[in-house]
């Protein structure tokens, strides 16, 4: 177990603050929910707070079962172990380190297993193991999602082996949880080291961290002494490990209740279809009637190199305009828990319709500083990680996926190649075939080779009119196979990267109409194109009589390129 000396404040009528050494008044810090409002630092809390701060009012219901820690082994250091539970219990006025019960958060209900620092550091022992998988139990019999919130310094080390087991007893009950298809949700307070870190902490869906807090495997000063090297300041911190694609998001513990309210909203089943919001309105009648374009006589004949200015004009909306105008109630999830977390990918949960959905997509910018910052859309390995990761998580909650595609292509830099971008996109490509959930893409502007397929495994696949789907950008091809580049658009001509060619092609499934020349991206009417689209082919699919998405999937890919080949089959003797 770390060692993390600095105990929650009794309650009292001033405490001074740890991070800025200011004297707080203890009304005005409650008011504040324990936040310092001099420097922001997040005092700890006890249970009972946190369940008061997360929860509605008058929700929370504990659970009814009992469990009290025993000494098996005997333990003795500086005092024998029932005297060090008989004190905790006394001074807490709690069982053991965790409270566990049912609550709602947002109308919305859940099950709860809150720890608590102030009982022996919140160590992780046996009864904390069973009352947390009595806690996850409860939620897979009652189909609720399970929120833990963490406050501890690792396994108890005065129960010995037993409670180094309790990481693997929590960890087999979350795995019921998720072949239940419920979502878990891991709450990381400050200090949350050794054991419980590396298991419950972490081994939930989703994992947000408060905004202060700290978490590690060994402690900062265990790490030190062992490397004798010093760490950096922020070693372990909350932003050091969304940098670091460890925790989907860093949330202040004023916005935590609302966080955890929309990620609860944004997954939970549908409850019937939502009216469509005014901004959406401006879509004609006619459009409406013709979102989805099947056939190529009914297109344009657009010049190949004119679509290519066109897909990829920076003024066109992008992944997050689509969310902010089609979808609701959009929660973003961050990092591949390995390495960092790809601004050139945006993931999460949102509405659409009233319908959960996945949304993952390429996000570029409009303006230079942006494109700079999320690297023009052209994602690392760690984003094409991130992209399966939620992908996965919606296939085990069963909620429908939805990918934007627009990139010139995956990242094809030193660092990108370190990492494994072959692999990402790899994994990705194949990882989307074992989908079992519902998968529509649509490609908003660039969809560039490889990069733009590791999103793009879908049963339906649909594209704007005026956006293209290539093997390689036509610069790219010119000078490959022209020798040099100033023959791009013949290349963009001869590579067929054209909606109406690639719905000729039977690569689309469906074309999505834009708006006139003189208004090419008009955010609004193209946002409601999409969301009408994906709206009706996710109802299409529902309502196909072959239920079997993945199957579905594998035969509209292991179609392609019949029509391209020659295919003779010589017939071999038997061997006797």
């Amino acid at each position: 177990m770390t060692s993390v000396q600095e105990q929650a404040p009794a309650k009292q009528s001033w405490r001074r603050c740890p991070g800025c050494g200011e004297l707080n008044y203890g009304k005005k810090l409650a008011r504040a929910l324990g936040v310092c409002p001099e420097c922001g630092y997040h005092h700890r809390l006890t249970a009972a707070e946190r369940i008061e701060q997360l929860t509605d009012t008058d929700s929370f219901e504990q659970l009814s079962t009992h469990v009290l820690a025993t000494d098996v082994l005997g333990f003795t250091d500086s005092q024998p172990y029932p005297d060090r539970l008989a004190n905790a219990r006394a001074a807490t006025e709690l069982d053991d380190a965790v409270v566990c019960g049912t609550g709602r958060i947002g109308g919305m209900p859940l099950a709860l297993a809150v720890m608590d620092f102030r009982f022996m550091g919140g160590s992780l022992g046996a009864a904390v193991g069973e009352l947390i998988t009595r806690t996850a139990e409860d939620a897979v019999d009652r189909g609720i999602p399970l929120l833990i919130v963490s406050a501890s310094g690792g396994a108890r080390m005065q129960e010995g082996v037993l409670a180094l087991m309790q990481m693997a007893k929590i960890s087999q009950a979350l795995a019921s949880l998720r072949d239940a298809g419920l979502l878990s949700i891991s709450l990381i307070t400050d200090p949350t080291y050794g054991g419980v870190a590396a298991s419950y902490a972490t081994n939930c869906d989703v994992l947000v961290i408060e905004k202060g807090a700290r978490m590690g495997f060994a402690g900062p000063r265990v790490i030190e002494q062992t490397i004798r090297e010093r760490l950096p300041k922020d070693f372990q911190t909350a932003d050091f490990l969304l940098a670091h694609g460890q925790v989907d998001t860093v949330q202040h513990r004023q916005d935590l209740r609302g966080w955890l309210a929309s990620l609860l909203a944004a997954t939970r089943p549908a409850t019937g279809p939502l009216p469509m919001r005014p901004e959406l309105e401006l879509v004609r009648d006619a459009d409406r009637k013709n979102e989805i374009v099947r056939d190529p006589e009914h297109l344009p004949t657009v010049d190949a190199w004119e679509s290519v200015g066109a897909a990829r004009q920076t003024s066109r909306p992008t992944t997050l305009e689509y969310l902010e105008l089609a979808f609701d109630g959009f929660v973003e999830l961050h990092g591949d828990r390995l390495a960092a977390d790809c601004p050139s990918i945006v993931a999460g949960f949102a509405r659409l319709r009233g319908r959960p959905v996945a949304v993952i997509g390429h996000q570029k910018g409009h303006q230079t500083a942006e494109l700079i910052s999320r690297n023009f859309g052209m994602p690392q390995p760690e984003g094409y990680r991130k992209a399966l990761r939620v992908m996965r998580l919606a296939d085990r909650l069963g909620i429908p996926i939805v990918t934007i595609v627009d990139t010139p292509g995956a990242f094809p830099g030193k660092d990108a190649e370190e990492h494994g971008q072959s692999i990402a996109i790899a994994e990705n490509i194949l990882g989307m075939f074992e989908l079992r959930t519902p998968v529509v893409t649509v490609v908003t502007g660039e969809g560039g080779s490889g990069g733009a397929l590791a999103l793009a495994v879908a049963n339906r696949v649909l594209m704007f009119e005026r956006a293209i789907y290539s093997v390689i950008t036509p610069e790219g091809c010119s000078a490959i196979l022209w020798g040099e580049a100033t023959s791009a658009p013949a290349a963009a001509r001869a590579l067929g990267i054209t909606a109406r060619r690639l719905l000729e092609l039977g690569v689309v499934d469906g074309v999505l109409p834009e708006p006139p020349d003189s208004d090419p991206t008009d955010a609004p009417v193209m946002a409601a194109a999409l969301g009408a689209a994906v709206a009706r082919t996710l109802t299409e699919l529902d309502q196909a009589a072959d239920r079997d998405l993945i199957r579905d999937r594998r035969a509209r890919f292991r179609a392609f390129g019949g029509a391209g080949v020659l295919i003779s089959e010589v017939r071999k003797e038997p061997v006797e």
